[in-house]
């Protein structure tokens, strides 16, 4: 398995590089996931110096045969940061692993029934908007663009861009791919619908499922567009 370092508009030194070796223990890695491939350590540092206990920023991806890993962190040097990116590198592969040894598919909802085993499933608009979003452009807000995004209210606004493949995959499967990467939603493309879909955390161990159609301007489906999942 291979171990790659590198920076982001900044240098990293070869002493960073060894520590990086010794840090990531490959042997305790690798009994957590056995299909590794490899370990991508991107380093970057954020130049505003009000953001000083967050200068140095960590990222670590783990590829493997499986689904991919990933775990960030940012702290006042990038000794410290990297330190917190592979606890939780560690802690997302323990979960990971313990579910790969448990899980057995009982009570899993296919994404075709949501709607109809969901009571009060979200709906969008036309636009692809919920009410509450809707009711939020009423307000004269001053916006401004960046890049393809439009920003409402004032700055500053740091926006990241980011595109990934995607193959098609059922809905239990994005939820378990929302939890390994340890965000709070995950795009996908849905495996029996085939529409773009978002889970999303709501509350307490609840979730969120939202469906869009490929007509984003044709009628509203009878059934929704989406809904919560769990107790």
């Amino acid at each position: 398995m291979d171990i790659v370092v590198k920076g982001r508009k900044t240098e990293v030194p070869e002493r960073f590089r060894k520590h990086v070796a010794e840090k990531l223990k490959l042997d305790k890695v690798q009994k957590l996931d056995g299909k590794v491939i490899s370990l991508d350590v991107e380093v970057s540092k954020e130049p505003n110096p009000r953001q000083a206990d967050r200068s140095d920023r960590v990222e670590i991806t783990l590829r493997s045969r499986g689904p991919v890993v990933r775990a960030e962190a940012a702290a006042a040097d990038p000794y410290a940061a990297l330190d917190l990116a592979t606890a939780k590198l560690e802690a997302r592969l323990r979960k990971e692993h313990d579910k790969r040894h448990s899980r057995r598919g009982n009570g899993r909802i296919p994404a075709s029934e949501v709607a109809v085993t969901v009571p009060d499933a979200a709906r969008l608009n036309g636009h692809g908007l919920t009410a509450s979003e809707e009711a939020a452009q009423q307000d004269k807000v001053p916006t401004t663009r960046m890049g393809s995004l439009e920003i409402q209210g004032e700055g500053p606004v740091v926006v990241r861009e980011k595109t990934h493949s995607a193959a098609p995959m059922a809905l239990d499967q994005a939820l378990y791919e929302m939890e390994l990467v340890g965000h709070d939603f995950y795009l996908f493309v849905d495996a029996e619908t085939k529409q773009p879909s978002v889970v999303y955390r709501r509350h307490a161990y609840d979730y969120g499922v939202i469906h869009l159609n490929s007509d984003a301007f044709g009628e509203e489906s009878p059934g929704g567009a989406g809904g919560a999942l769990g107790g």
